[in-house]
């Protein structure tokens, strides 16, 4: 059978998550309130009124799905700390029993051979410092982000080397602070540009810290990236895709990589944007280390002269008559190597670990087993473009897979099933997916099959 060539030596292969989605036990050992502990229990806010009060219940069964990694042969695990576990108000005294539970967890994957990549804000905003300041809103958030990282350092420099300062910030302060999906529910387009430069600054804040705790620590931070197309071949809709590629990307990745904000973006938008004050932009552009990117389709836009100062409007719906023929309307495995070759070409090579890559599917389970084929071929596309992506000179090392397990998706709740192991939410049984056992094959090997 033809194959692929094999992924690079000692590429990483490993499932993402997050506290809030997985965890449970919101007020365990002295845990605080986060933003979407507030959020979850709001009326109309989360899919069929559910929560994550018991979620996937980690914190009390971390083993069990520790076990499950090691029997999917994976090399490492991106998990994220629940903020408001090591600090219950955001800041002062620190809950050592919180502490004491990720010290644990790191413990036990180094013991099975699995590498650790710990998210440091993956949106849990502890409620006291979103009472307290407006959570990102406000600028002393940056500083508050950067004292909390150090504590984490501290205490689990020593085993881990790499460490993520923040989770898709466009997610957090879109989502959050805009449009009012997310936690804390805010619908308030002035604040957007303020949630993102604040996370920006608290990111650059944290490298400087953790840079002198630990030398040699590996930091990055994790952006959600979108090839961006135009909804039709006009010049209206061309310029709209262009705007939300400064908007989406570009304000990101220039921050960071040129230590300035696209000057386009902000002739537009000049009413909305934030106070940078001097030395901001030095902070934000300190350098680090890798890119973390949770890639899973592209982008369409349109032109809407009905937005104000926007313009555009940008969704994953393709235009009629645009379909993968395998994997549905929204799936586009070609992005990883676009998104690659402007990394290569426009910011250095960074070093790059695709954080998140993942597939909601409506799985069944029959027989005490769950077939989820779609689920296997979008993993056996993707990966190809990855590949070919390190053949024409991409700098990346890792592949991450959204997710672990089936686990409470934000405002979708229980409804969506990304992950390689389907959980019962009722009684917390869990099956390991054919998808899962695919990857076992892929980890054991690193050899992927030529795209059929």
């Amino acid at each position: 059978m033809a194959t692929f060539p094999q992924l690079p030596l000692k590429f990483l292969i490993g499932t993402a998550t997050a506290a809030f989605q997985i965890e449970g036990s919101p007020t365990a050992d002295g845990k605080g309130k986060s933003i979407w502990d507030t959020f979850s229990h709001r009326r109309g806010k989360i899919q069929a009124g559910e929560n994550a009060d018991t979620a996937c219940d980690t914190y009390r069964n971390p083993e069990g799905d520790i076990t499950l990694m090691a029997e999917l042969g994976l090399n490492a695990y991106r998990f994220s700390i629940a903020w408001s576990r090591i600090l219950p108000e955001g800041r002062g005294e620190i809950n050592q029993k919180g502490l004491a539970y990720y010290q644990r967890l790191v413990d036990m994957l180094l013991e099975r051979g699995i590498t650790p990549f710990i998210t440091l804000f993956h949106w849990d905003t502890p409620q006291a410092l979103q009472d307290l300041c407006g959570g990102f809103a406000g600028r002393d958030m940056a500083q508050y982000f950067a004292d909390y990282a150090e504590i984490v350092v501290r205490a689990l420099g020593d085993r881990v080397l790499y460490w993520i300062t923040f989770n898709e910030p466009w997610e957090h302060a879109f989502f959050g602070h805009f449009t009012g999906e997310h936690a804390p529910g805010a619908h308030n387009p002035w604040t957007y540009f303020k949630v993102a430069h604040h996370e920006l600054l608290g990111h650059g804040k944290a490298v400087e810290r953790i840079r002198s705790i630990a030398p040699d620590a590996q930091v990055g931070i994790t952006l959600s990236q979108f090839p961006i197309y135009p909804f039709s071949d006009t010049p209206q809709d061309h310029d709209a895709a262009h705007f939300a590629d400064l908007f989406m990307n570009r304000f990101y990745l220039d921050g960071l990589y040129k230590g300035q904000y696209p000057a386009a973006l902000f002739r537009r938008l000049w009413l909305f944007r934030p106070r940078i004050e001097p030395g901001d932009m030095e902070i934000i552009s300190h350098p680090f280390d890798f890119l973390g990117v949770n890639y899973y389709t592209r982008q369409y836009a349109r032109h809407a002269w009905y937005i104000p100062f926007f313009r555009a409007w940008v969704d994953r719906d393709p235009p009629p008559g645009v379909c993968h023929p395998e994997l549905g309307r929204q799936a586009y495995p070609e992005g990883i190597r676009e998104l690659s070759q402007r990394y290569r070409e426009e910011y250095g090579n960074p070093v790059v670990y695709i954080t998140e890559n993942g597939m909601a599917v409506e799985d069944v389970v029959e027989n005490g087993q769950v077939h989820d084929s779609t689920r296997q071929r979008f993993f056996e596309l993707y990966l190809s473009e990855l590949a070919q992506a390190i053949s024409e000179g991409s700098d990346i090392r890792g592949y991450f897979i959204w997710s672990l397990m089936d686990n409470f998706e934000w405002n979708s709740g229980f409804s969506k099933r990304f992950g390689l192991v389907y959980v019962d939410h009722q009684n917390q049984q869990r099956i390991i997916k054919d998808s899962g056992r695919w990857v076992a094959e892929l980890a054991r090997t690193q050899q992927l099959e030529a795209p059929r």
